[in-house]
Order: C-alpha cells, then structure tokens, then sequence
C-alpha cells in the first residue's frame, strides 16, 4: 500500500510536468513563471511538514493519511478545471491549488517512515524504505505515459481529474487494509516477535490512544534533533538528493520537449526510460545495504555505501551537455536515474536514527530540510534556462548538488544510530 499510495502520490506532484508545455502555452506562461508555478508544491509542503508530523505522533499514521490523501487528490482535480478561468486568474489557481496539494501530502512520507519503522526490523528496514521511496519512479514509468495520451489525446484538464478521482478512491481501500502490528488480524506471535525484537516499534501509535491533547509530542524536541551533527548531515545530504528528484519531476519532460525537441507525447514516453532504471537502482540500494548489514557490517557502511555511490553515478548527467545523439542523452540520464535511485536510501536513514517518542516528528524535519529544495530547484533551473537559453547550466547545477550529498555523509554525519531523547 505505501508503494501503490507513494506512486500515486508522486504522480500528482509530476502532474504539472507532462501538462506544463501545453499549459503554459494557452495560459502564456513564460520558464520563470513555470518554475514559479512548479514551486508553489514545495513552498506549502516545506511549510506543512513539522504541523503534519505532529498530527502523526498524536492521532497515528492511518487516519491523517486517509485525510492527506482525500484533500491533496480532491485539488489535484481541480487543477483540471483552471482552464476556464481568465489566463492572469488562471495562474494565480494553479498556484493556489498546487499549494494546497504540497499542504496536504505533506504528511505522506513521515507516515511511510513510522509505518515502516513500525513494521520493519532493522536488518529489513533498507530493502522496505527503498521499496515504497523507489515508487516515485515507477510513478514516472506508469503515469508518465498514462498522463501524456489523456493531455494528447483528451487535453490537459482531463488528466488532473483523472489522476484526483484515482486518489480518492485508494485512499478508501487504505483504511481498509492498513494495521498496525499489533491490531492486524493475520500476524502470529512468531511475526510479531520476530519484528519487534529485531528493532521494529511496534507499539508506536497505540501509545497515542486514549492520550490527551495536552499530552501529545512536545515541539520543544526539534531543539534536540536540529542540535545533532548526524542529523545535520543526514538535512542537508537530502536536500541536494531531492534536488535531483525534483529536476526530474518538474523539469525534465520539459527538456525533452524544449531542450531537445520531442513531442509531448514521446517525451511522456521516453522520461519513462530513465525513470525504469531508477525504480531498478531504488530497491537495489535497498537490498544491498540490507544485505551489508547482513554480512556483519556496521549500519553506517550499509547506508553510507550506496548512497555515495548512487550520488558518484548521477553526476554523469552533465555528459548529456556534449552529446546531440538522442539515444545517447536518454542512456545517460537513465545511469543518472539509476544512481539517483542507488542513493536514495534517506528515509530508511530516517526510520534508523528517529526518536522512537516522536518518529512523526523527526521524519517530517528530515522532509522539511529536504524538500526545501521543492522550492529552490524548480525556481533556479527556470532563471537558468531563461537565462542562458538551454538547459547546460541547469544540469551542472543538479550534478553538484549530488557531489554536495556524498561529502555531507562521509564528513559530516559520522556514525548513524537512533537519537536518544532527553527528557523535557
């Protein structure tokens, strides 16, 4: 289910994308507008992160994400009806609505985490965050081309009703099927010791029934976490890993069209290439570090490992400035989606190190510092390509952010272990 829901999840944030070359064209928006518009998500998502993973902490995982998933699918919807509206009011809409969106998913992936570090010994955890993470790119090889034939064949609008009506219908089967562990109506004693004894938190949200309002996490921890050299580290490693994720969800099908001339509908089709490659390298980070830690290394190697070298890998996508060949630039940028993937090994980072008291808390932080770069990526990329006329510098500047990640986990995180909480 976090697989299917993040999937879903990352489509609706990538919606923009495949509609924006036609959008933009009949609402007259320039690269900078686009790139404003493309950050209106991150500003609220940045925004909304340390409120929703306090909603977390307190009312658990299953029904703010049902919430989450109802409202943020009900205004990717109406973005599919702006199009009536005047062009000036238009884009003030789309901006509000793609604010609402990044409002409302912002509890998603601090529930993913708690979910999994509820569910997940720590020998299981990698493999497990790296499968529900690795769904933002097998929502780029479904919905890629799924979204490009609705806009070519139908027209832009009809894809966002698409896309909104889906979400509210799983969040539906998702209140159905989620438990936690010690509610769920299959699991035996064997499975349930077997989880917790290998590190899993199993009583995380049935700590917060029958709790007062009074007695919900205390903000006053963010102090704590914020004070933490490995924490700190772990921040900023993924802000500059998110910004290659939100170059390839914003701008990317935009280059493919604009930058190297294909048709909105070939470009739907071939940003799934890369995107395959990304879902193939997202659990295989996973799977290895796991594996690591299997044959008796430290959890620091098995998570650092795979992130350094998935981040060495993406740096290949400044080879696309030098090439004209088609296929060419598409196999490079699928090795760089690929190392992406590798190196996307955050949130199981997230589920290693958070406090077990406030794993909303610290997950929605983590997110915070993260998708920051929601907000700067889309708005930078659009003044370098408005600037400069292609998209050489923007790719530059994507690479070096990945160079930034490797040195913040090998000199600043140092070891990764789960943060202990002084008492306030």
């Amino acid at each position: 289910m976090l697989f299917i829901l993040t999937a879903v999840n990352y489509a609706d944030r990538a919606t923009l994308s495949i509609a924006g070359p036609a959008a933009s064209k009949e609402l007259g928006l320039d690269a900078v507008s686009m790139g404003y518009v493309f950050s209106a998500f991150g500003w609220a998502y940045v925004l909304a992160q340390i409120p929703g993973g306090w909603l977390l902490d307190r009312f658990g995982s299953k029904k703010i994400y049902f919430f989450s998933l109802i409202t943020w699918s009900f205004f990717t919807m109406c973005q599919g009806f702006v199009g009536f509206l005047g062009a000036g009011t238009a884009i003030m809409a789309l901006f509000l609505l793609r604010f609402l969106v990044g409002l409302t998913e912002a509890p998603s992936f601090p529930a993913n985490s708690r979910v999994v570090a509820s569910w997940f010994p720590t020998a299981e955890r990698g493999t497990a965050a790296a499968i529900f993470n690795s769904a933002q790119y097998f929502a780029t090889v479904i919905f890629s081309p799924l979204m490009a034939w609705i806009t070519h064949t139908y027209g832009w609008e009809y894809m966002f009703v698409v896309m909104g009506v889906l979400g509210i219908a799983l969040a539906f089967v998702w209140m159905r099927v989620l438990y936690s562990p010690k509610e769920h109506p299959l699991i035996n004693k064997a499975e349930f010791d077997h989880i917790e004894q290998g590190g899993g938190l199993v009583d995380m949200d049935q700590a917060k029934k029958g709790a007062k309002a009074s007695e919900g996490p205390k903000l006053g921890y963010l102090k704590q976490l914020l004070s933490n050299r490995m924490l700190l580290g772990v921040y900023i490693g993924q802000y500059c890993i998110t910004t290659l994720t939100y170059f390839f969800l914003t701008w990317f099908p935009v280059y493919l069209v604009q930058g190297r001339g294909m048709s909105i509908l070939k470009a739907g089709i071939i940003a799934s290439i890369p995107a395959i490659c990304g879902f193939v390298g997202g659990v295989l980070g996973g799977v290895i570090s796991d594996w690591l830690i299997r044959k008796g290394y430290s959890l620091s190697v098995a998570r650092k490992t795979p992130i350094v070298l998935g981040m060495l890998m993406s740096t290949s996508m400044i080879a696309c400035n030098y090439v004209d060949i088609e296929w060419l630039v598409v196999a490079v940028m699928a090795l760089a989606f690929f190392g992406k993937g590798v190196g996307a090994l955050g949130w199981a980072v997230v589920a290693d190190t958070s406090p077990k008291e406030i794993g909303g808390l610290s997950g929605a932080l983590f997110n915070t510092f993260g998708n920051t770069a929601g907000i700067t990526t889309p708005i930078i990329i659009g003044y370098l390509v408005q600037g400069s006329g292609s998209f050489n510098g923007a790719l530059i500047f994507v690479a070096a952010n990945a160079l930034v990640a490797i040195l913040s986990y090998l000199l600043i995180v140092g070891e990764i272990k789960r943060v202990e909480l002084k008492k306030i």
